[in-house]
């Protein structure tokens, strides 16, 4: 995580910040594992959708997931959890 915050150049003390999930639990919690056969056959095992939220003082306000019926890995259509979209909910 340390390296794609360095990569996107977000600065320390940024709003904006970067997490790990690595047993899943954070995943499991919000229901959005990516369990779907076709990312998962090149993936090889679930992972978290695509998404972004708005966390303020530890409540979550916003989620957006960026999946659909035939695009379970937002590959094709990241935009709802990019920053334009999130932008418009603070």
């Amino acid at each position: 995580m340390q390296a794609w915050e360095k990569d996107q150049m977000v600065a320390t003390g940024h709003l904006v910040k970067f997490y790990a999930d690595p047993s899943s639990e954070v995943t499991q919690a919000l229901g959005l594992v990516l369990d779907h056969a076709g990312p998962m056959g090149v993936l090889g095992n679930e992972r978290c959708k695509r998404f972004a939220a708005i966390v303020d003082n530890g409540v979550v306000k916003k989620v957006c997931v960026s999946a659909s019926d035939t695009d379970p890995a937002g590959d094709s259509d990241p935009s709802a959890s990019c920053v334009d979209n999130m932008l418009k909910f603070l």
